[in-house]
Formats: C-alpha cells, sequence, structure tokens
C-alpha cells in the first residue's frame, strides 16, 4: 500500500515514519521516497490502521 504524507520534509521524519510502522508490524517492509513524499508499505495489518498510526504519529497521509 502507498501512502502521501505531505508533512514528511526531512530524514528524521524518514526515521520516525519507519519506526511507527514497523512498531505496528515488526515484519513490514518500509519504503520511503522523500522527493515525492511517498511511503510504501507492505504489511498484514489494513490500510485503515496504518493510516491511523501515522497520523498518531504525527504525520497523516494525504
Amino acid at each position: 500500500m502507498e501512502f502521501t504524507i505531505p508533512a514528511m520534509s526531512c530524514g528524521h521524519c524518514v526515521k520516525a515514519i519507519t519506526q511507527t510502522l514497523t512498531q505496528l508490524d515488526s515484519a513490514a517492509t518500509v519504503s520511503v521516497d522523500l522527493p515525492t513524499k511517498k511511503v510504501t508499505v507492505q504489511t498484514s495489518q489494513p490500510p485503515e490502521k496504518v493510516a491511523a498510526a501515522l497520523a498518531e504519529a504525527g504525520y497523516p497521509a494525504a
């Protein structure tokens, strides 16, 4: 699944997002493209739960 994260602007954001998603699912594969502000996640979690975790971490998906 892919999310656009408008608030993502630096390496710290990337690290925080990656940590949030791996805490949600330790087996998740996270790929971040900072210039396009896109996060691709391979996880067994439903998209709604992933989006909620991102929002709770301060990085709501657009």
